[in-house]
Formats: structure tokens, sequence, C-alpha cells
């Protein structure tokens, strides 16, 4: 049943999440990245809406093109070349692997190859950039509005198609959430694993394909746009093109690994995934470089390596407490965490179909420390991004206000889903480990 908190909750950001988005992006396209000057204009009467909509640019053919091709590209790398970075480096898991088990008992495998389509796209963006000069480098930053409105349609042609699917032909119907309440249904979705045919599958695609793919590109147009402007790419874009960089790695790197995660193994596929990896994702996470191209910050040799440094660690914790979990669950707990046997607590659920499952909660090392430190390291990488851009302006630090109630949200959405699973177990969890992001604190 939805309550009335969640459909507000809803229908706030089903009328409110695309305006931020171009609120942030025609803040800097016409206000160098200013979000208080558009509403002093609009308040004080120097402008009205219509004088800014009017000087926004529209949807153009070429960016249709750009937009069309880009994805298309994107199908055919996940579709039609079968992965073999695994075949060839160490400790990458990539091909044909499965996910967890879906609340109707099914497995579904999985065709892991986004490594593999990193890597051939910025090889041939690179290739392009300095040998065969087809397009210019800031081809993204140069079109950046009109690909808003590409992004927007097909996030919205993506999610309504998901949720006409989920009602007529759903890949498996026992996987399907009717909630009955059409505005809930058509953000949250319906189907739990929508797929065309075999192998493409809704969730992996868009969670990674076109916007993931695209962010590292994005920071690299954004950086070329830096070099046509000013002659130089500043230290603080460098830093913001490396730690992103990792962190989009480190996504490809562990895809298999992803499939564990509560996108893929508890949300439904509707507008809350479609729209949002087309068009919040690499539009706003990308806000850091974006302001760069406006304001450029050259910072003190102390600060930037104080940032990395942040960034780095960040990094670390994220990855190591991941890696943590990850390895207790392929060992079901036969392994070493810091030098000695993880603690656990043993606890049972039952599946829609009535099959009983048996599971652990490791509560050493890391996870010992909060029931969500991985989030604590992706904030700290968060911040970092942010402090790259120096204080004149709030519109960098969206970025980590948002991750910070994303995760936040996360903790409580997915401690709430674990409490009906586990029931008593997860109370004994709990009170073994405290916290949930800060040691000490929250």
């Amino acid at each position: 049943e939805v309550d009335w908190f969640s459909l507000a909750s809803i229908l706030f950001l089903l009328v409110f999440a695309p305006l931020i988005v171009y609120y942030f992006i025609m803040s800097c396209d016409q206000y160098q990245c200013s979000l208080i000057d558009p509403v002093i204009d609009l308040l004080t009467g120097n402008k009205y809406l219509s004088d800014i909509w009017n000087k926004t640019p529209t949807l153009t053919y070429r960016a249709a093109g750009i937009y069309t091709l880009w994805v298309a590209f994107q199908v055919v790398l996940y579709m039609c070349i079968p992965d073999f970075c695994h075949k060839f480096l160490p400790g990458y898991v990539g091909g044909v692997q499965e996910g967890a088990v879906t609340p109707a008992g099914v497995v579904n495998k999985y065709e892991i190859n986004g490594l593999q389509a990193w890597i051939v796209t910025h090889v041939l963006w690179f290739a392009n950039a300095y040998y065969f000069h087809c397009f210019s480098p800031t081809i993204i930053f140069d079109n950046w509005i009109p690909l808003l409105w590409c992004a927007n349609i097909l996030g919205y042609a993506v999610s309504t198609f998901a949720m006409i699917k989920g009602y007529f032909f759903p890949t498996n119907a026992k996987d399907c959430k009717f909630t009955g309440n059409f505005f809930y249904d058509y953000m949250m979705g319906i189907e739990f694993n929508p797929r065309i045919g075999k192998w493409f599958d809704f969730k992996l695609f868009f969670n990674g394909r076109p916007g993931i793919v695209a962010w590292t590109l994005i920071n690299l147009s954004y950086a070329a746009k830096q070099q046509e402007l000013y002659g130089q790419v500043t230290n603080s874009m460098i830093l913001v093109n490396v730690l992103q960089g990792i962190y989009v790695l480190d996504f490809f790197w562990n895809e298999a690994w992803y499939l564990k995660t509560i996108d893929i193994c508890h949300d439904h596929f509707g507008w809350y995934l479609g729209w949002g990896d087309c068009v919040w994702l690499p539009y706003l996470y990308t806000l850091q470089g974006l302001y760069l191209v406006y304001h450029p910050v050259q910072l003190g040799t102390a600060n930037a390596v104080g940032i990395l440094m942040l960034g780095l660690i960040g990094y670390y914790i994220f990855r190591m407490t991941n890696h943590q979990k990850d390895l207790f669950r392929r060992t079901n707990g036969n392994c070493k965490i810091w030098g000695k046997k993880p603690e656990y607590i043993e606890c049972s659920y039952m599946s829609v179909d009535g099959t009983k499952y048996h599971s652990k909660l490791m509560t050493s090392g890391f996870w010992g420390w909060a029931r969500h430190f991985n989030y604590t390291g992706d904030l700290m990488g968060s911040l970092a991004y942010c402090l790259t851009c120096g204080f004149d302006h709030i519109l960098p630090y969206f970025y980590i206000v948002y991750m910070t109630i994303l995760l936040t949200h996360r903790c409580i959405r997915d401690e709430h889903r674990c409490f009906s699973k586990y029931g008593k177990d997860w109370k004994r969890y709990t009170s073994a480990v405290p916290y949930r992001l800060i040691p000490g604190l929250f």
C-alpha cells in the first residue's frame, strides 16, 4: 500500500526533478552558474520566465543524431560483443554471471561487459581527438542543453514502455508489483527485471551504459573546453577527471558485484531508474566539471594534495568495505578479515514461494564499525569532488548534499526491508552494530 507521504514525495519528484535539472544547467548557461541570480531577476521583474526559456537552446537535429548514435553504439557494445576482458585481466570478473535470487525465486543471467564497453568507447574517443578529428572533443559541452532534451525523451520513453510492458507482457509476471496507484507504479516500477529477449536487461543497461560510460567522456569534454577557452586545463579539472574516473572504472571493474546491490536486487524498473539514469545522473553528477568550465580554479599545491588524499581515502574505504562483504559472501564466512576469522550473526528468511533461506550478517571489519560504512567512503569521495571547485558558488556542492540525502534514505529504506526480511535476527544485528554511517555519531 502507498502511504500519503510516499505518494506526496513521488509527485514532488515527478514534477520538480526535471525542473531542478533544467534550472541547474540553465543557470550555468545564462548566469555563470549562479543559483540566486535567476531568482533575483524574476522577483525584481528584470526578466520573465519566458525570457529565460526563449534564451534556452532548443532540440537540434545535430544533437538528436549525436544522442541516437551514442545510445545505439552502447546497445551494440552491450548486446553484440561478448566480454573478452576477463580472459586476460587478472581478478576481473566478466562474461556470463548470475544475479541474486529474485522475490519469486528466479536467478537471472547477465552478460557482464561494461568494462569492455568503457574501454572501446574511450579508445575511440582518444583516437578521434588525436588522429581522426571527425568531431571536436568539446562536442558534448557544445551541445549540452540540446542533448538534455534528447536524454529526457529517452528517459520518459523507456519509463513509459516499462510500465506498459509490466501490465501487458512482463518478462516474469510473478516478479511484478502492482500497488494500484498509477503515479507510484510509474515512478518505482512494476517489473522487477524487465527484459527484451534473453540478454537485454533494462536495469543493467540503463544503470550503467548510456550514463556512466558517458560520465568520463563528459568530464573530458569539459576539460577540452577549458583548454579551448583558457589555453590550459586547471589542476582542479584534472582532479575531477581523475577522482570521478576512478569511481567510474571501479563501477565497471566490479560490475558483477553490482548485481548484488540494492539497485539490481531490490528496486523495480520505473521512472526512478529509467529517467534518473538517462537525465539525472549524467547531468547532475557532472556539475563540478561544468562549473569549472565557467569558473576555472587553480588550486594551491597543499589544497590539491589534500583533496586528492580525501578522495583516495574515501575510495579506499568504499572499495575495501564492499570487498570485505563480497569476500565474506563468496566464502560463506570462511575467510579472514583484518587477519582473523570474521564475526557474524546467523539469520533466516522466506521467499515468496515459501522456500526458507539462511544467511549471515557480518559484524566485524569495517562492517563492525557501521552498518553502511561503504556509504561513508562514498560520501568522502563526493565531498572531494565538490571541494575542487572552491567556495565561491554553492552549485558544485549540490552533489554532496544530494548524495547525503540519497544514501541516508537508502540506509533507512534498506534497513526497513532487512527488518521485514529478517525480523528478530535483524534486531540482534543492529544491537551488535549500532551505528549506520558514522561510528559514535549516526
